[in-house]
């Protein structure tokens, strides 16, 4: 809600624009009130005639009627009683006068109606509504209701209530055996017509009603046009220191992303969320640590040119932060060649799952030296880099350490300096971990034990673990060979490799092979 007070805030033209509009549909509110109230009244009113009517012909019928035919005297009912002497109009022809007589008003009006009037009688005129209501009748068994239909304009309202005339009786007897009846089969309830009331009311005729309420909202208008006024001069104000913390934000966003390349996504966002104070501080936690560096890099650094050596490392760094940042490694720093990060601070999933991450990405980033190989190997480097990676885990003091003007967010301890002996023990393109960490993947990593070792700085002796098939579940359809150990490098790029090449590749090989069995010693 506030952001949405705050936005009209920015634009006052919106806010008048809206106070207008609530303005100028008051009085659409006000008239549907109206017609509201003039349907309802005029749905009571037609009710109420109907049953009004409808009583007038019953009590007719039965004390009018009725009394005359049962006596004995010269009196009769019949539908042209004006032409004989004495004589009483029969119920419908009653209902007939009793619609000239009340259709003679302005807003009530009265017909009684059928499709099939006496012969002598004029044939009556029906409307689409009225032969709807007939055939809606007829066609309906068990009990009939009335039908009503409202209409008019934005100016007056208009409703009518047709009700079924329902054949008794009196009436099959008499309609049945009169010479100009248009039927002689009738039944005690039929149908013979519809008796129909139409009550039409003008809408304006009840605005008056309601002036006071008009003087209300003209005073509430007035107000409201000077609150806008007020408003506009305020957000006159309000847009201009706006556009100063526009650019206030805008140079601070600026800084915030410079400073964000010097520090890890986990602590940048840590500090600018507000969970991690600035302050010098540490605490002890339980860290599975990566190192990493590049075999033989001064020997690959002397064969390049610095800007192409430049560019090599930094897409090294780019592909290797990358992959880092996929499994949540968090980036200590870039030390020449070498790559320290580590698992489990500033956020953690626990030190199993923390160690898996690490093994996981480690395993992701030699894969993706493979590729790399290839393409640098078809940009002309003859030597490309070859990472030997270490891992372990153990407690380490991890927090900002330095001075009170300049901090550094890393982790010091002895499992840091085993981490770093580990990888200097791991062939290029391997991968060895303490057994610390392979305890905590072994249910996971295919890994074999190397011979204890003991390393400077560590008091006790440490057994490293080998991790194996690192490239294995690209094996199958793998285009790239690329193996190096000791002694031997192997690199085959086979979609590089045309018939003629292979052939005298498959040469070379065979004879390296047969180099290597000879070499072999034999059985004892």
């Amino acid at each position: 809600m506030g952001s949405f007070i705050a936005g009209m805030m920015k634009r006052p033209l919106a806010v008048v624009a809206a106070v207008v509009m609530a303005l100028v549909l008051l009085p659409v509110a006000v008239w549907l009130d109206l017609r509201h109230l003039s349907d309802t009244t005029l749905s009571s009113q037609a009710s109420s005639l109907n049953a009004m009517i409808t009583d007038i012909r019953g009590y007719y019928a039965q004390n009018v009627v009725g009394r005359v035919v049962a006596s004995e005297g010269r009196t009769l009912a019949v539908h042209n009683y004006r032409d004989i002497a004495g004589a009483i109009p029969i119920p419908a022809t009653l209902s007939l006068e009793l619609g000239e007589v009340i259709g003679k008003g302005h807003d009530i009006g009265y017909r009684f109606v059928s499709d099939l009037v006496f012969k002598s009688r004029m044939p009556h005129e029906l409307d689409g509504f009225e032969r709807r209501a007939l055939a809606t009748f007829r066609n309906e068994a068990g009990p009939k209701p009335p039908i009503s239909e409202v209409s008019g304009s934005i100016f007056d309202r208009r409703i009518r209530l047709a009700a079924p005339v329902l054949m008794g009786p009196a009436c099959v007897a008499c309609h049945n055996a009169h010479p100009e009846s248009p039927k002689t089969d009738w039944k005690v309830g039929d149908v013979r017509g519809i008796q129909e009331i139409s009550i039409a009311q003008p809408i304006a005729a009840n605005l008056l009603s309601f002036k006071y309420l008009f003087a209300y909202f003209t005073g509430a208008g007035l107000f409201g046009f000077v609150f806008v006024a007020i408003q506009w001069r305020q957000a006159r104000e309000m847009r201009r220191m706006n556009r100063d913390l526009e650019e206030t934000n805008g140079f601070l966003a600026s800084i915030s992303m410079k400073i964000s390349k010097y520090l890890s996504p986990q602590v940048y966002r840590s500090i600018f969320s507000g969970e991690r104070d600035v302050v010098i501080s540490t605490e002890r936690k339980k860290l599975t640590i990566f190192f990493s560096d590049i075999k033989d890099f001064t020997v690959t650094s002397e064969r390049l040119q610095p800007e192409e050596l430049t560019q090599l490392l930094n897409e090294y760094f780019t592909e290797m932060s990358t992959i880092a940042s996929q499994y949540g490694a968090t980036v200590d720093k870039f030390i020449g060649d070498a790559i320290l990060a580590f698992f489990g601070d500033p956020e953690t999933r626990g030190a199993k799952e923390d160690a898996k991450a690490c093994v996981d990405m480690a395993i992701a980033m030699q894969r993706r030296m493979v590729e790399l190989n290839a393409e640098w190997r078809r940009r002309g480097i003859e030597k490309p880099f070859q990472a030997r990676m270490g891992i372990n885990t153990g407690y380490c003091n991890v927090g900002n350490f330095g001075s009170a003007d300049r901090m550094d967010y890393t982790i010091i301890g002895a499992e840091a300096n085993l981490a770093a002996r580990l990888e200097q023990i791991a062939e290029p393109g391997g991968i060895v971990m303490s057994y610390e960490t392979f305890a905590l993947v072994e249910d996971g990593i295919d890994a074999r034990a190397l011979p204890p070792i003991s390393l400077k700085g560590i008091s006790r002796q440490v057994i490293p673990y080998a991790v194996e098939g690192i490239l294995d579940e690209r094996a199958a359809g793998a285009s790239i060979i690329n193996e190096v150990h000791e002694g031997a490098r192997i690199f085959l790029d086979l979609d590089r490799v045309d018939e003629r090449e292979s052939a005298r590749l498959e040469a070379i090989l065979a004879e390296a092979m047969s180099a290597l069995k000879a070499r072999r010693p034999l059985p004892s």
